[in-house]
């Protein structure tokens, strides 16, 4: 894949990708990017509590 194909475009803002910032067209949209992911925007939801998750005792309850 080229550097500004139409197949390789940033998930942030839509412009072509620069190979140096690839997935992202500049450092601004992975910097971007990132402060998402820890601040907890990406995630997958569940029932779960934190007080129920297995880190706590070592072992998982039964439902």
């Amino acid at each position: 894949m080229t550097e500004g194909s139409d197949k390789s475009r940033c998930p942030n803002c839509g412009k072509p990708t620069a190979a140096k910032y690839r997935p992202f067209c500049s450092r601004r949209c992975g910097d971007l990017d990132l402060h998402r992911w820890l601040g907890g925007h990406y995630r997958v939801q569940t029932e779960e509590t934190p007080e129920s998750s297995a880190d706590e005792g070592g072992e998982i309850d039964e439902i």
